[in-house]
């Protein structure tokens, strides 16, 4: 009998569907509070169920021995070191859609109480004052909200402040023309833009290297002076003291923060202030939601534990368990071909297209194409913010076309994958096939023939090819200290573009990444990870 430890507050009826489903729990939801205790005897367990408060370290993962799945009954997964689970073949689960309304919600109702200073209120007429003067709000109808990052929750929070009359703008890198229009809000090609123009500007975007301060003291001076900032998203998004200093000295009129870049927080440079609304990261905590996504993560892993099925993971297809065996290799081949586009694609994605052609073409391709998705999406919504189950949902949201094409055997490799990813400025390409190790291989990039086993860390350049180039880079990279595990080359023809993909040992810093775009032949070099 599969064994749960549940190590966070989850309701009776998650318990319930645990135990009905013939899996024993344990049920300690004060545990994830005592990491010493959770790692003597995470052992035990088959999976593990938890909210915010347990913290799933590399350390604690390393104890389970037994560990299959850990599910996150909510949508952030900062609290589980992704990669050592994944390392250790520990499936990652979360509920990505169980809350989405309630945070949303929560950004409209914070909102509403910065415009009307009303936590400062309730605070003054309970203290026995009558300040009927001081507390001077403004209207929300009629203002214009920008809106930071229009997915799944930005969007409700976008239709419902069309409902209360406001006008919203939004940005977002992956938001169509088409979408925009359904929702009934303008579409910013900048930040800068959107911050110059709003009254009240809110974040519904995962934290990533990309979006880590997005919003950083120079671009808090750009917003439009009076204007009120609401974060409900993720700590560190914002430059807090940058909030604080704009607030005390006029600049903003205010903001609200639901979360923030140390939590929990028991000090922080916004406590405190004046027309600063302030939660403990409530966005998601309202009865409904919370038994939404208990109840689903426990469906989820029973799923998982009795059958092999995979739903909503984070770092596995979902395929059902006869399919996994022959899905596997491949999934693993879709991931490489879409991790490699989205790494170097950094305008929209209008369309993607997928070539499957030979045998693979045969499979379900509902999880290739989900996994290659997913993975192409990854690199600009974070790894919490998008997996197997959301990806589609995710790419249509923002009005990216997908197409799937079968193909008969054709070529030398006569059964591999090809991707085609189109943005407003051009198109690109990438071919993958598995070899007879069950390992994907890059067979063709931008149409240009080669062959190249993906590696953790690697280097791609798009160069001229002329004499002198390979051994140009050779000695740059001798000189920085770069040890070359892998090497491949590909030409158009005699002269014209050629492209290098170096697999190397360890990530290449931004200052060797310029080093090798100063060579004369360079036209391009993006370091890659896989």
């Amino acid at each position: 009998m599969p064994k749960v430890l549940i190590s966070d507050a989850l309701s009776d009826q998650a318990v319930a569907i645990f135990r009905d489903r013939g899996i024993e729990v344990d049920f300690q939801p004060a545990l994830g509070k005592d990491p010493a205790r959770l790692a003597e005897i995470i052992g035990d367990y088959d999976g593990l169920a938890v909210r915010s408060a347990t913290k799933a370290t590399a350390e604690i993962i390393a104890r389970a021995s037994n560990l299959k799945v850990i599910g996150r009954a909510g949508i952030g997964v900062d609290n589980i070191d992704l990669a050592a689970a994944s390392s250790r073949g520990i499936v990652v689960m979360n509920t990505p859609f169980g809350n989405s309304i309630t945070t949303a919600e929560h950004a409209i109702a914070m909102m509403f109480a910065l415009a009307r200073q009303i936590p400062a209120a309730n605070a003054s007429t309970h203290a026995g004052k009558w300040e009927k003067s001081r507390f001077m709000g403004v209207e929300i109808t009629g203002k214009t909200l920008g809106v930071i990052g229009c997915g799944n929750i930005g969007s409700v929070v976008a239709s419902r402040a069309c409902g209360l009359r406001m006008k919203v703008i939004a940005y977002d890198p992956f938001l169509s023309e088409t979408r925009a229009r359904e929702l009934g809000v303008e579409k910013i090609e900048e930040v800068d833009d959107l911050l110059t123009r709003a009254d009240f500007v809110t974040l519904h975007l995962p934290k990533t290297e990309k979006t880590a301060n997005l919003l950083s003291r120079e671009r808090i001076a750009k917003m439009k002076k009076g204007a009120r900032l609401i974060n409900c998203a993720r700590g560190g998004l914002v430059d807090e003291e940058a909030v604080a200093d704009a607030v005390r000295e006029g600049h903003l009129a205010g903001a609200a923060f639901d979360v923030f870049s140390v939590e929990p927080a028991k000090e922080n440079v916004l406590f405190g202030l004046d027309n600063v609304v302030v939660t403990p990261h409530l966005g998601a905590a309202t009865s409904e939601a919370q038994e939404n996504v208990a109840l689903q993560i426990a469906e989820q892993m029973s799923d998982y534990l009795n059958y092999g099925a995979i739903s909503n993971a984070i770092n596995a297809p979902s395929i059902t368990a006869e399919e996994a065996p022959i899905l596997k290799p491949w999934v693993r081949c879709a991931e490489v071909l879409g991790s490699f586009a989205g790494q170097l694609t950094e305008e929209p994605i209008t369309e993607i297209e997928i070539e499957f052609v030979g045998r693979v073409g045969e499979l379900n391709l509902k999880p290739l194409t989900a996994a290659l998705t997913a993975a192409l999406l990854t690199p600009q919504m974070g790894e919490g913010g998008v997996n197997m189950v959301s990806a589609p949902v995710l790419a249509r949201e923002r009005g990216i076309n997908i197409a799937e094409t079968r193909k008969d055997a054709q070529g030398a490799y006569g059964t591999y994958m090809r991707l085609l990813v189109t943005t407003a400025k051009k198109t690109r390409s990438v071919a993958a096939t598995l070899f007879s190790d069950g390992k994907p291989r890059f067979i063709q990039i931008k149409g240009i023939g080669m062959e190249a086993e993906p590696q953790p860390n690697m280097l791609y350049t798009v160069n001229t090819d002329q004499p002198g180039f390979i051994g140009a880079l050779g000695m740059t990279t001798g000189k920085l200290g770069i040890n070359i595990a892998t090497f491949a080359l590909g030409r158009s023809e005699k002269g014209g573009d050629a492209i290098t993909l170096m697999g190397v040992d360890e990530a290449l810093s931004p200052e060797t990444l310029d080093e090798i775009r100063a060579l004369p032949q360079v036209q391009e070099a993006k370091a890659l990870v896989f």
